[in-house]
């Protein structure tokens, strides 16, 4: 007789939404996690008076309204827009690509004008390419034209990357949006913000009245956590459930150097892009503006920065981005033709999936996985 119906290897939000799923259809959960902490990335520490996301950036956003309502449920979600900003050789740009982008980069006052400008650049770029773009640096001369990619495109994704531009593949850059209207909201969902009080709520209130043991590593005493439930939900890394039999996945890591400032406000933004390939880092995060508005950024005397700096994944290090090429994938499938076989686990989320996902599609599928059963 099993002690749990599920044991859920993990506690970050694919995890977390299945467990209180599971718990909501009288199913006996246990939720373990190798971190002394639950809530997998999405976890913030709280410094100064201030949640710092500690493993980067996250903001929430959909257009699905029974995500929002089911996420919303648990904590009240403030009103923050996401906005970030380029910094390339100190001059500032907006992102996503828009009008205001446009007139910083040109002087450029109408959308007429800017369409000319790039429409220009990419008949260029095509006319020298001729046929299918070969590399991630021609797929994007082939969307935005030169200016766009040299200055806010190239330096960013290669540091990011950690290849030449002309060494990736054209899939990664499927599109590039270009708006032609002075909006800076990064994103164009229905809803978006940050949970009131940080992350930690939202994982709290979904595992209220669930068991969860923090600083276990699964794979230290494996035959014993196997032992315990009926069913299996993973969401680690899915080769090394198996024992990396057909050799390790690779990732992207991020390494955060993180910095009080005896000042109330550093850079005026939550999110800083530095696209010059010669800036080490990537962007710079300043956690308070993801909570704090107005006059409380200043009622606030510190501020907390976070460096992120892009390098590639080793053992020992948090695996952050699959890195999705033709050989990765091929291998990926070959876990996952063992994964499919099994009776009583269950892969899901980032690592197990080796795929890449936002928040809300996580506990959309979740939803929809309780849904189908």
């Amino acid at each position: 007789m099993y002690r749990y119906d599920y044991l859920i290897v993990g506690s970050g939000l694919y995890g977390t939404t299945f467990a209180y799923f599971a718990k909501q259809a009288g199913k006996r959960c246990l939720v373990i996690d190798k971190r002394v902490h639950k809530g997998g990335n999405v976890y913030c520490e709280n410094v100064e008076g201030i949640n710092v996301h500690k493993y980067g950036a996250h903001i929430f956003h959909t257009s699905n309204k029974e995500v929002w309502d089911f996420v919303t449920r648990f904590v009240p979600f403030n009103r923050y827009t996401n906005s970030p900003v380029a910094n390339y050789k100190g001059v500032l740009y907006n992102l996503p690509f828009n009008m205001n982008t446009f007139n910083r980069m040109w002087g450029v006052i109408t959308p007429q004008e800017a369409k000319a400008i790039i429409d220009e650049q990419v008949e260029l770029a095509k006319s020298n390419i001729k046929g299918e773009p070969n590399n991630l640096e021609e797929q994007a001369l082939c969307l935005v034209g030169r200016d766009i990619y040299e200055k806010l495109i190239k330096g960013y994704t290669e540091k990011q990357w950690g290849r030449k531009c002309t060494e990736l593949p054209a899939f990664i850059i499927k599109r590039l949006p270009v708006r032609m209207v002075f909006d800076n909201n990064y994103f164009n969902d229905s809803y978006q913000g940050i949970p009131i009080g940080g992350y930690n709520k939202l994982i709290d209130g979904m595992l209220d009245g669930i068991e969860v043991k923090t600083g276990v590593d699964f794979f230290a005493d494996r035959e014993y956590w196997e032992s315990v439930a009926e069913n299996i939900v993973f969401t680690g890394k899915i080769d090394e459930f198996y024992g990396y039999r057909f050799g390790k996945l690779e990732y992207r890591t991020v390494r955060f150097e993180q910095e009080i400032m005896d000042m109330p406000n550093y850079q005026g933004n939550a999110v800083v892009n530095y696209t010059d390939i010669d800036v080490p880092y990537t962007r710079i995060i300043e956690h308070k503006h993801f909570e704090m508005f107005g006059d409380a950024v200043y009622n606030c005397p510190k501020t907390i920065i976070s460096r992120e700096y892009s390098t590639e994944w080793k053992d020992g290090m948090e695996p952050y981005y699959p890195v999705n090429d033709e050989k990765n994938n091929a291998l990926y499938a070959r876990y996952k033709d063992l994964a499919d076989r099994e009776s009583n686990v269950h892969f899901g989320g980032r690592l197990a999936e080796y795929k890449y996902y936002d928040m809300a599609p996580i506990v959309e599928m979740v939803m929809g996985l309780w849904d189908a059963l």
